[in-house]
């Protein structure tokens, strides 16, 4: 992936897929910051071509159903992931072109989970489990990760910054 090989890039784990403690594929440091990275392809019999430009989908959820904490401490047992249990999404488009290619999106930034068994306040923290991709990207998607990852340390550095005096 386009991080293995970055020198602004430090120290990437890559997490056992078993492993439900982490909430995401692999971390790595980046300006001192700790970004996580969950990792998805798209499903072949979704992708479209219409000309130079390429559609398909992806399922963005668990293996399977577990107990999640949402930000305002409701706990439920559900399939979808959370907004914001990880920071950056990776989708591999390598059935567009038979090319390696991803795309990024903030975890912030995703579709959220419309299933009517959810209250109005579930689905504003559940990320929707089925979401659409194309190439080239649009938002919240793009090509390039690091506009993204520096937004993602900015936003963590002035949540934990101690206040000002």
């Amino acid at each position: 992936m386009v991080f293995e090989n970055d020198p602004r890039i430090e120290a990437i784990v890559k997490h056992d897929d078993h492993d439900r403690r982490k909430t995401a594929d692999l971390e790595f440091t980046y300006k001192g910051a700790l970004v996580r990275v969950e990792v998805k392809s798209l499903q072949t019999s979704t992708v479209r071509a219409e000309g130079d430009a390429y559609t398909g989908r992806f399922q963005c959820d668990a293996s399977d159903r577990r107990e999640v904490r949402l930000p305002n401490g409701e706990r439920l047992t559900t399939t979808c992931l959370v907004a914001g249990g990880f920071d950056l999404l990776a989708v591999n488009l390598f059935e567009f072109e038979q090319k390696w290619r991803f795309v990024f999106a903030r975890s912030v930034d995703l579709p959220r989970s419309k299933y009517r068994g959810y209250t109005e306040r579930q689905q504003k923290y559940l990320l929707a489990t089925m979401m659409d991709v194309t190439f080239p990207p649009r938002p919240p998607f793009s090509e390039d990760p690091f506009p993204l990852i520096e937004r993602i340390v900015r936003v963590r550095s002035r949540s934990t910054a101690p206040p000002r005096s």
